[in-house]
């Protein structure tokens, strides 16, 4: 037989299975590592008159194992974060840090200065400032007044 259920009800039943079964998904996918986390850096990217400012968190990653290349107007940040080994045995209850290698890729929506292009690191944050080629550059045009 079927069920007459109002609107509403049916509306809520559907949205329940629904949780219910990304609730399970979520669960089960964990448990067998059906879906690996990658682990990413964090990118800003920002814009001045005269050039892009690119921001990336990379906390306890030495800088050493960062190397950053832009082929075409694709800014690559790539490395590794390396896991911290201590010789006394640790008895893990919860494990959130992420480790490994990582690579981000930002296309910039303008052209840069390929060869004044400068990057640092300080405080877990790296900063590479790109400078805007002269084409990219907002340029003013006079008005004429007649």
């Amino acid at each position: 037989m079927f069920e007459i259920l109002p609107w509403g009800a049916r509306r809520e039943l559907e949205t329940l299975r629904r949780e219910m079964d990304r609730l399970w998904e979520g669960f089960f996918g964990e448990r067998r590592g059906l879906e690996p986390e990658v682990w990413a850096p964090a990118l800003d990217l920002s814009e001045t008159k005269d050039k892009l400012i690119v921001k990336a968190e990379l906390p306890g990653v030495d800088p050493k194992d960062v190397d950053v290349s832009l082929t075409g107007n694709v800014l690559t940040i790539k490395g590794e974060k390396k896991e911290e080994k201590e010789e006394k045995e640790e008895n893990y209850h919860t494990i959130e840090r992420r480790y490994g290698s990582f690579m981000r890729s930002i296309r910039l929506p303008v052209e840069v200065e390929e060869d004044k292009i400068e990057a640092s690191y300080k405080k877990g944050v790296l900063k590479i400032v790109l400078p805007k080629s002269e084409k990219a550059k907002p340029k003013g045009i006079k008005i004429k007044v007649e």
